[in-house]
């Protein structure tokens, strides 16, 4: 079934490749996340097709996509809808806002006050909204990608380390090579116009059914010991006030199983927890604030905690 997911998944990310040349371990980061059922933060420079990644996935997959503009002046209404009277019957209605999305680009989240983004923290971790007392629940598949300018700080607000928990991963898209830039630049003068035309590969529904068979992949006791001290490492650093949280290791668990699904496998390695380690447990990290004056980073404390937990020698019945 896992060579399923991964024959699925190559037609997704071909088809998005298409409008963001030269990026596919990114695409697959996200398509991971879209798998394991979680959401994505992207900190990256503007322009560099943030928006255009989350709308390209939205249409492969055929998800309802709807944006955000985080704004200071962004209320938590803008994001969940409100009740509102209806004059013509006297009666009062609730008019979803656009959270009621399959797929939500939230982007420039940390500009808004810390009550619009606890409006959208309740929706990513409880799947609903409460309006006057009202719960209303949001359909699945649902995912927000959420991005913010790692170098811009003026009028932000940062996300407080409890929301950041509740993203399965944070990765960057970084720059495009010379020759990947050139490819974009010769596409578009083919093409005579901005948009890229992109087609549906997959449904909704197909989607599900990709995440269900992501549960089935197997995992090992000893490669689950492995992302045990994994994690256990990050609480265990020096250069650490706050490590990892139990999220992160299932954060960990999630996505590599997501990433041996779209390698075609039904089992996890090791290999395939280094790869996202990184991606689903560094934003978690609160470094020692002399750390950030000798340019150490929460990513390569990661690393420091991967290089130095031993790895599990083979995996029983999948040598």
């Amino acid at each position: 079934m896992s060579n399923t997911v991964a024959e699925r998944a190559r037609l997704v990310i071909d088809e998005v490749e298409k409008a963001v040349l030269g990026k596919r371990l990114a695409l697959e980061m996200v398509l991971m996340a879209m798998l394991s059922d979680g959401h994505v933060l992207i900190e990256d420079y503007p322009g560099l097709a943030k928006t255009l990644m989350a709308r390209s996935f939205a249409v492969v997959t055929g998800l309802e996509f709807a944006r955000l503009q985080f704004t200071p002046d962004l209320m938590p209404m803008d994001i969940t809808g409100s009740t509102v009277m209806d004059p013509q019957t006297a009666t009062f209605e609730f008019r979803r806002g656009p959270v009621f999305s399959n797929l939500l680009l939230a982007d420039e989240v940390n500009r808004a006050p810390a009550k619009t983004q606890a409006a959208l923290l309740e929706a990513m971790q409880e799947r609903q909204v409460t309006i006057d007392g009202v719960s209303h629940s949001i359909d699945r598949p649902f995912l927000v990608i959420a991005t913010q300018n790692p170098i811009e700080y003026e009028g932000t607000y940062p996300l407080p380390e409890a929301q950041l928990d509740r993203f399965i991963m944070r990765i960057s898209v970084g720059y495009p090579t010379a020759p990947d830039e050139r490819a974009m630049l010769t596409n578009r003068l083919e093409r005579r116009v901005d948009e890229v035309d992109l087609d549906p590969v997959i449904t909704p529904s197909e989607l599900q059914t990709m995440q269900a068979t992501v549960e089935e992949v197997h995992v090992d006791p000893g490669i689950l010991e492995y992302m045990v001290a994994v994690v256990a490492a990050t609480r265990e650093q020096h250069r650490v006030q706050v490590g990892s949280s139990p999220r992160g290791s299932l954060a960990l668990l999630k996505l590599s199983r997501a990433r041996a699904a779209l390698g075609g496998r039904d089992f996890v390695t090791p290999d395939d927890v280094k790869s996202v380690a990184v991606s689903a447990l560094a934003h978690r990290l609160i470094l020692k604030p002399e750390m950030w004056v000798q340019d150490i980073t929460d990513a390569d404390i990661v690393r420091d905690c991967l290089e130095a937990v031993p790895v599990p020698p083979t995996v029983p019945g999948h040598s």
